[in-house]
C-alpha cells in the first residue's frame, strides 16, 4: 500500500476554496493533505473544508486574524496532535502542526519570510535553529515527515536567478541557506532531491511581470523525511499544473 501526502501552500483557504481546490485535491486523493497559510481561525478552516468528510482535520491559526496559520488533513484519526514547537516567540502565528501517527509524525510548517528588507532575517534564523531542536526531539521517539513552506531556496538550482537573488532579499541569503543546510545536515533528507537530483522545478512564483506563465520561479516548498524512511520514499514530485495559488503542491510517495 502506497500512502501519498500532497502539501500546499494556499495563499488562503477561503480564497482558495471558491476555485478548484476541492476538485483539485479529492483528484489526488492524498491520505494527507498538508496545508500552509489558510489565513483563518480554526473554526474557518473547518467550515471551508467542510466538504472533506474523509478527513480529519487539525488546525493551529495564528492570534493575528487573517494571517499565516497551518493545517493537517489525515484520512487516519491522529493519535496526538502538537500546536507550534514550545517557545512562546515562535508560537504566537500558528506556523507550525504536528499529527502523531502509528509510524511517524507529520509536521507541517510555515517558515518566517525575512522580508524584502531582511528586516525578519535575524529572528528567521533562532527560528530555524528552534524548529530544528523541535523536530530531533520528535525524531527521538519516531521518524519525522515535515513538509511546507520552508521559504528558501536550497541551491542555485531552485531559483531562477540565483546570481541576481543570493544575499540581496528573502529566501536566498546564506543564512537562511545555513539554515537549510542545517536540516538536511542533521539526517532531515530532501526528497525531491533524493528522487529528483539535478530537475530544474519550481513551487512558488510572483504574482508580478508573468513571472508563472515565464517560469522564473522558486523551489521552497519541501518534503524532508527521517534518514530511517529513505528506503520507503518511493516518488517525489511538484505539481506546478495545480493553480489556485502563488504556490504549488508538491507530492510525496511511501510504501
Amino acid at each position: 500500500m502506497m500512502t501519498k501526502l500532497v502539501s500546499f501552500n494556499v495563499n488562503g483557504i477561503r480564497a482558495i476554496i471558491q476555485k478548484d481546490f476541492e476538485a483539485d485535491m479529492k483528484a489526488l486523493n492524498p491520505d494527507f493533505l498538508c496545508l500552509q497559510e489558510t489565513k483563518a481561525q480554526d473554526d474557518q478552516v473547518q467550515e471551508a473544508l467542510k466538504s472533506f468528510e474523509d478527513y480529519h482535520i487539525v488546525s493551529n491559526s495564528a492570534v493575528k486574524k487573517g494571517y499565516s496559520g497551518t493545517a493537517i488533513l489525515s484520512k487516519e484519526k491522529p493519535l496526538d496532535v502538537i500546536n507550534g514547537i514550545g517557545a512562546e516567540e515562535h508560537d504566537q502565528e500558528g506556523r507550525v502542526i504536528a499529527a502523531e501517527f502509528k509510524e511517524f509524525y507529520v509536521v507541517v510548517v510555515y517558515v518566517p519570510n525575512s522580508k524584502n528588507d531582511l528586516s525578519r532575517l535575524d529572528y528567521r534564523t533562532t527560528w530555524d535553529q528552534s524548529f530544528l531542536a523541535f523536530l530531533k526531539n520528535l525524531e527521538s521517539k519516531k521518524p519525522v515527515i515535515v513538509c511546507g513552506d520552508f521559504n528558501v531556496a536550497h541551491r542555485d538550482i531552485d531559483l531562477a536567478r540565483p546570481k541576481a537573488n543570493y544575499n540581496k532579499g528573502a529566501g536566498f541569503t546564506q543564512k537562511e541557506i545555513d539554515g537549510m543546510d542545517a536540516f538536511v545536515g542533521n539526517g532531515l533528507l530532501d526528497t525531491f532531491r533524493l528522487i529528483k537530483p539535478e530537475e530544474v522545478k519550481y513551487s512558488w512564483w510572483s504574482y508580478r511581470g508573468g513571472a508563472r506563465g515565464r517560469n522564473v520561479g522558486w523551489r521552497i516548498d519541501y518534503f524532508l523525511v527521517s534518514e530511517s524512511l529513505k528506503s520507503k520514499v518511493q516518488n517525489a514530485d511538484i505539481l506546478n499544473d495545480v493553480m489556485g495559488s502563488d504556490h504549488c503542491p508538491v507530492l510525496l510517495e511511501l510504501e
